[in-house]
Parts: structure tokens; sequence; C-alpha cells
């Protein structure tokens, strides 16, 4: 009977531990591919003792998993990089309201989703990368492509260089810009884009500079990070590129320049729902908001802290700053159909 009982307590010290083991551990579903985020996790790590492991898709396979896994899924926090798709996620009950008074503080309204039933947010905003204009700068004036509404201007036919309407990054733009000047306006500026392509939409965002740098076309669409890179790159034929095209922050004289951001949520059927809390509220302090900066050239959200980014500076003229629009993204997230039926009338690929 003894020896019995001693097993007892050999076994239940064990599970235990593992219980123990498995609390010091955070299974992350991220869309974010960049190496730099390696030293962002190895901190929290260092400062926690929380292990981080994680799963690498894109942002729709992330939810079809999540969908796909139900109650059974392992995950407990959810690092996204567009917020249609946190919208979406939102929206399909994938993730846990949660309630921090730091990560509140810290991260500003227009940049989370809008609070749940129980006063708990869905999902935060961490970094973001503006949707800016590049243009060629021999032919083509800044004024001229100084707002979105431009990009449709007739005096810019046969210019512009695009990605695919479809591609979450444009959706959002699009979105937002379907928030400030109604659907009948909206349809009829995407009509514009159309008639003012170069040539049918392709490739992603770094294939529209290099398509205004070798005068394919003289303006582009871009999220700000891909020019940093090519105006940081170890490589002389990037920076020859960077250094061909002008960057304009569209709509500074009025709604300002669209963003679109990374942000991440609490997983629906989090085991470690204290831990990812505490992994969200890293996010937003200082010292990792300057990894997304430096890293993957990305705008810190959280309130007080700003970029040493040498690229994003040289952007905007030195300060790291420029105005951006206020709208809620989850509203931009959510007119993503809307958008989508505009793009199939209007012939935009």
């Amino acid at each position: 009977m003894k020896k019995y009982l001693t097993l007892l307590a050999t076994i239940a010290a064990l599970c235990a531990g593992t219980a123990h083991a498995q609390d010091k551990a955070l299974n992350l579903y991220s869309a974010r591919h960049y190496s730099t985020d390696e030293a962002l996790y190895n901190d929290f790590t260092k400062a926690t003792g929380i292990k981080i492991n994680r799963v690498d898709a894109d942002d729709a396979g992330i939810i079809a998993r999540l969908k796909a896994e139900g109650s059974a899924s392992p995950a407990d926090v959810i690092l996204l990089v567009d917020a249609a798709r946190l919208a979406r996620g939102e929206q399909d009950g994938l993730f846990l309201p949660i309630k921090s008074k730091p990560l509140e503080d810290a991260i500003p309204a227009s940049l989370r989703a809008q609070p749940a039933a129980d006063g708990g947010i869905p999902w935060f905003g961490f970094s973001t990368r503006a949707r800016v204009v590049v243009y060629d700068k021999i032919k083509v004036k800044p004024t001229e492509v100084d707002s979105y509404e431009k990009l449709a201007d007739p005096q810019n036919k046969g210019k512009l260089c695009i990605r695919s309407g479809s591609h979450p990054y444009n959706l959002s733009l699009f979105g937002a810009v379907l928030e400030h000047m109604g659907p009948q306006k909206t349809e009829a500026w995407l009509k514009g884009l159309v008639d003012n392509m170069a040539r049918p939409p392709k490739g992603g965002d770094t294939d529209q500079i290099k398509g205004v740098a070798a005068g394919e076309c003289q303006i582009a669409v871009t999220n700000s990070y891909y020019l940093a890179r090519l105006m940081r790159s170890s490589k002389p034929e990037d920076r020859a590129v960077a250094e061909k095209v002008g960057v304009v922050f569209p709509n500074q004289s009025s709604w300002g320049t669209h963003v679109n951001i990374a942000g991440a949520a609490v997983a629906r059927h989090a085991k470690h729902v204290d831990s990812a809390t505490k992994f969200l509220e890293y996010l937003a302090s200082p010292s990792a908001q300057n990894y997304f900066a430096n890293g993957n050239n990305e705008w810190p959200v959280a309130k007080g802290v700003s970029t040493d980014n040498p690229a994003l500076k040289a952007m905007t003229g030195g300060s790291g700053q420029f105005k951006s629009e206020t709208i809620p993204v989850g509203a931009v997230g959510a007119n993503q159909v809307k958008v989508q039926q505009m793009l199939d009338r209007v012939g935009f690929k």
C-alpha cells in the first residue's frame, strides 16, 4: 500500500510539473514572416520565462486553420497583418475579448477593435504601415499625386501601376476611401483608377516601385515599408531604384494617409489566457515597438513611442511623423465585401 501511495505521489508530481511547463509556453499563430521578429519573441521569453511556440501561415490560412480546429485549437495568440483579416476573425468569433488597462492606455482607440458586450477588446493593432504614392521625380510633380483622389484624375491617364485590387492591402485602402467618400463617389474613383492604369495589375508592392523606376509607369501605390526596405538595402541596385522615385503621403491636407496594421488577439479557445494577455501587453512596450519600427520598417502605434528608423524619417522630411487617418480600422475591414463588389463592376482585376 505504501509503495502504491508513493507511486501516486510521484505521478501527481510529474503531472504538476508538466502542467507548470505548459504554463510556461505560449502557442502563437503568426502571419508575420520577418526574421527580425525572432529577437522580439526571444526578449519576451527572457523577461518572462514563457517560451513561444510559433506556427507560421498567411492570414487566410490562419483563419481557416482556427475554424477547422474549433475548440480543440492549441492557439493562444493570433498575429495577423491586415485590418480586413482581423475584422474577419472577429466576425467569425475566433478571438477572445480581453480587458487590459495597459493595452487600452497604450493603443489608440482607432487602432483597436470596438469593445465587446462585456467591455473586452477582441484585438489590438501594434504597428502600422502607410499606403503611400511613389512617383517618377522627373515626369511627375508631387502636387499631381498628393491625394488618393488625384490617382483617378484624367491628367494621370496611362501612368498608374498598382497590384491586384483584391489584395488585402488594396481592399483595406479602398475600404477606407469608402468610409470617407461614400459608395457612389468611391465606385467612380475605382473606375478612374482602372482608366489610368499603365498596365493590368500584377506583382507585389516592390514590383510597382520598380515599375516607376524603370519607366513602365509614372506613379504607383505601395506600403511604406517596401520602399524603406529598398532605401536600407545593402544592394546598390535596390538603393538605385529608391533614388529614382519620390514619395507622397496622400491627403495630408484632408483626412490623412491610410494606414494598415499588424495586430494581435487572444484566441477564443486559448489555454493560457493570462500569458497570452501578458504577451500582448509586451507588444505594446517601447522595446517591442522599436523592434517593429527598426526591424520591419513599420511605424510604432503605442502612445509616446516614436521612430528613429532612418528610412522612415527620410520619407517624412526628417520628422518620422505624418498625418494618418483616424477612422476605426475595424470599420475599414468591414467594408471589404462592398468594395469587392465595386471592383467587379468596374473591371478592376
